[in-house]
């Protein structure tokens, strides 16, 4: 399997610990692609038309995005349980990715706004509006951080990629100050093997 990647992605990052979980990452060869939002990756568009990473490359040549196909694959492939089959279980973790997925998506909206936009066009309401996001998805995090407990699963892995983020690109957001649940939670999620062997450098 291929998966077209970038170091710095979290989306990239979600698949690749769901991989190391699922005892899977011995099977997946990295290929550097630039996901851009201006200046798109040609070769990563003809596989995807989107020119998004994660893409993944299937041993039979199926191509697969986005994050949540591909852990939904990988899950499968290992018959793995980081999906739940139980409905009751399985709606919930799904939202907990969607959640996570969305907090994420608004600290990337907010990234391009600063990184790729010439600062004359940049819009300041919107990255305010994109950064609730994110605050508003951190307090619902703290809410249900203390009932964690131990699971590894697509939500609690898409949280801790969140956060890995979140400390990568935005450390003046000061998370932890605010989320004392969620910190204590993500200080022990982060040191599994997966979150060290994927950490963005």
């Amino acid at each position: 399997m291929k998966i077209y990647y970038s170091v710095t992605s979290p989306f990239v990052r979600k698949c690749l610990v769901a991989a190391h979980e699922l005892g899977l990452r011995d099977r997946i060869e990295l290929v550097d692609a630039s996901a851009h939002p201006v200046t798109r990756d040609r070769g990563l568009v003809a596989l995807n038309p989107l020119g998004q990473v994660p893409t993944l490359v299937t041993d039979e040549g199926a191509v697969l995005y986005d994050s949540r196909v591909i852990v939904e694959y990988l899950n499968a492939l290992a018959d793995g349980d980081l999906v739940p089959e139980d409905p009751d279980a399985r709606w919930g973790v799904l939202v907990e990715q969607a959640l996570a997925d969305g907090i994420t998506d608004a600290a990337l909206l907010t990234r391009y706004e600063v990184a790729a936009r010439p600062e004359a066009l940049r819009w300041g309401e919107w990255i305010e509006g994109q950064l609730d996001k994110v605050a508003c998805g951190l307090a619902d995090l703290e809410r249900r951080a203390s009932a964690f407990g131990d699971r590894v699963d697509v939500g609690t892995i898409s949280f801790a990629c969140s956060l890995g983020y979140l400390d990568f690109r935005f450390a003046s957001l000061a998370w932890r100050e605010r989320h004392p649940n969620a910190a204590a939670w993500y200080e022990w999620f982060a040191g599994r093997e997966s979150m060290v062997a994927t950490r963005p450098g």
